[in-house]
């Protein structure tokens, strides 16, 4: 499963906008910014999620879930605990 805001954050990562991600997954321009639009998990069709996923492997991404330890030996980012930092940065 993935969230909207792992799509966010591994958009920001590749340093790509929604239509470029639309383009390497192969999934419509319209669905990937539903998808980024959900609350928490994205809701889609199976497929259009298997392409995401695979369009952000391919790319060189790992996404991790909940409770996984990473594979990768990367940098990368990951979330400590799900706070709410609005009002709190900058």
């Amino acid at each position: 499963m993935i969230t909207a805001a792992q799509m966010r954050a591994a958009r920001a990562l590749l340093g790509v906008d929604q239509r470029e991600l639309a383009e390497l997954s192969g999934v419509s321009l319209p669905t990937i910014q539903r998808m980024e639009a959900s609350d928490g998990n994205v809701r889609g069709i199976i497929d259009s999620l298997t392409k995401v996923i695979e369009a952000f492997d391919n790319a060189g991404i790992e996404l991790i879930g909940e409770n996984v330890k990473s594979v990768g030996s990367g940098r990368g980012v990951r979330l400590k605990s799900p706070k709410s930092v609005v009002g709190r940065i900058g």
